[in-house]
């Protein structure tokens, strides 16, 4: 069976309510972070359903002994925030996966090129095949970003069939890119915005996310 790059926008009240007021402009910092951690917190939910290794288990309860399903600690699981915007997505992430290692990945853009330069890289040397890895990333726009991590991670022997990304807006050039490399990708995103301007930011998109989660 062919491979197909999968986009989930779930309908849930409160992730369509968190993104109306990241996108309102006249929203402050203080609450711009919130509607962050929330969208990280709900969407890691629907990308949790059906990808987190589970096992069964007995426990005894107060009545009787009876079968039980649990994650499964002996499956690494990673969350990669990529800096500074992915960041403002984890602290929701993390609330799901409190067991989760965390790596920083650190980008900054080249405002005339578009193009991404690293700055931070805090990934191990070597992924165990079996790990779960979750990028947190608010914007994908032109996928200069988002790819670059991409490379990075499956080079450490990470496996894009057991990625999940989590983001706020996706746009098409970076969906394409992702599609065209890693077909077997899955991404959770809020919404998709259709365009992307010659800036790299998407329309209408929410601005420059990092910015205003740090209030800079």
């Amino acid at each position: 069976m062919t491979l197909q790059l999968r986009v989930y926008v779930p309908p849930h009240p409160l992730i369509k309510h968190w993104l109306a007021v990241a996108r309102d402009a006249s929203t402050p910092s203080v609450l711009f972070r919130s509607a962050m951690t929330e969208l990280g917190r709900w969407l890691t939910y629907e990308a949790a359903r059906d990808w987190l290794p589970t096992q069964e288990i007995v426990v005894q309860s107060p009545l009787d002994s009876c079968l039980a399903t649990v994650i499964d600690p002996q499956i690494p699981m990673a969350v990669v925030p990529i800096l500074r915007a992915g960041l403002g997505l984890l602290e929701g992430a993390q609330t799901l996966l409190p067991l989760a290692s965390i790596y920083h990945f650190g980008l900054v853009r080249d405002e005339e090129t578009l193009q991404p330069h690293c700055y931070l890289n805090k990934l191990p040397e070597k992924f165990d095949p079996q790990t779960r890895v979750l990028i947190t990333d608010p914007m994908l726009a032109t996928g200069g970003s988002i790819m670059a991590v991409m490379t990075e991670l499956t080079q450490r022997g990470a496996d894009p069939a057991l990625m999940r990304i989590v983001c706020v807006v996706a746009a098409p050039p970076a969906l394409q890119k992702l599609s065209a490399a890693y077909p077997g990708l899955i991404i959770y995103t809020a919404t998709i915005d259709q365009e992307v301007n010659n800036k790299g930011y998407i329309l209408p998109g929410l601005g420059d996310a990092g910015d205003r989660i740090f209030g800079t």
